[in-house]
């Protein structure tokens, strides 16, 4: 299935079905009348966020999403049928934005929220409606009220509770396969993942959940290399994992570089909770490894921690590390303070 978190999507609602002119003649009825029914209401346009779904490619292949109008009142006083509804699923995480990409409609976080995008019009009143003592016989009937139409944006925002960042071939996928089940492509070159990825990892009997997105590369924020497209799919996360290549000789750089961009997106996002790991330490002697170590630390002003994807080392310590931030950001419980006898 390939992945796609942005669509354009145009909906309409159903319009109301016309109120109907009619009046009761019947042969062996002494007093007639008007019987004109009114008209169905039109189906609306809602949008649900379901399980199974972490992808928007289904709205690739069909954009517009037109609801029915309700059927006209007929005679006898008969009342149209309404017209049926149309529901948009979607995965979880999706954001409803309005047509300038800006103005947010809806932020689809839970299974099974539903959101009214269009409502249906009313049906327009039969002539029964009109009846009077001095109109007895009124030859009007509304028209059905018309539908909604309104162009939207769905734009996927991955939930998990940690993001990986980093330059490409920083260790990012090795990292996401070695701790969860996941089974993100991994190859010697850049750019070896081209769309996020999430996995489920354990750690003392919790477990939470970390996205793995595209590496950025000095200039993402000006659409270089694939860009910061992807950014905002650690925009919902609680902590943000920085890996830095060890076997890289610039690795105070590469840490800023990928700092810098953060900025460049969001200055909210680079301000997130992160966890620094310097990666790939199995490749390093003991100098080199201090050495890098020291620089790194120097430059971002904090205690970095050391991992190894491959051999696994330092992984379970980089785990904990990770959970105790996710455990920090979570609401904490209000204490039950109502007095009891």
């Amino acid at each position: 299935m390939k992945f796609l978190d942005l669509a354009k999507v145009y909906i309409r609602s159903g319009g109301g079905g016309a109120g109907c002119v009619s009046f009761r003649r019947e042969k062996y009825i002494e007093f007639g009348g008007p019987d004109g029914g009114d008209g169905g209401k039109g189906g609306s346009v809602w949008v649900e966020a379901v399980e199974g779904l972490n992808t928007l490619i289904d709205f690739r292949y069909q954009q517009h999403f037109f609801a029915k109008t309700g059927q006209h009142g007929m005679g006898s006083q008969c009342t149209g049928k309404d017209g049926d509804h149309i529901t948009l699923k979607v995965p979880v995480g999706t954001e409803i934005l309005d047509e300038d990409e800006e103005t947010l409609i809806a932020d689809m976080t839970e299974v099974g929220q539903r959101v009214l995008l269009a409502k249906g019009g009313n049906g327009g009143w039969g002539n029964l409606h009109f009846k009077s003592s001095t109109n007895r016989a009124p030859q009007r009937a509304n028209p059905g009220q018309e539908g909604v139409e309104r162009t939207i944006w769905l734009r996927l925002k991955l939930i998990a509770d940690a993001g990986l960042l980093g330059m490409p071939n920083a260790g990012k996928s090795t990292f996401l396969a070695t701790v969860s089940n996941a089974k993100p492509k991994i190859a010697d070159y850049p750019f070896t993942t081209l769309v996020p990825n999430l996995g489920v990892v354990g750690v003392d009997g919790r477990e939470f959940v970390i996205a793995d997105i595209p590496g950025l590369i000095e200039g993402a924020s000006e659409g270089r290399g694939l860009g910061d497209q992807f950014l905002g799919h650690v925009e919902r996360c609680s902590v943000l994992l920085h890996l830095v290549d060890g076997t890289s000789e610039t690795v105070a750089q590469d840490w800023r570089i990928i700092t810098d961009e953060l900025a460049a997106y969001s200055p909210e996002l680079a301000e997130r909770p992160r966890v620094t790991v310097l990666n790939k330490i199995d490749a390093l002697d003991a100098e080199t490894r201090a050495e890098r170590l020291a620089e790194l630390q120097a430059e971002t002003g904090a205690r970095v921690l050391e991992m190894s994807g491959v051999s696994n080392e330092g992984v379970t310590q980089v785990l904990r590390a990770l959970w105790a931030q996710i455990a920090a950001a979570k609401p904490k419980p209000q204490e039950d303070t109502a007095w009891r006898p």
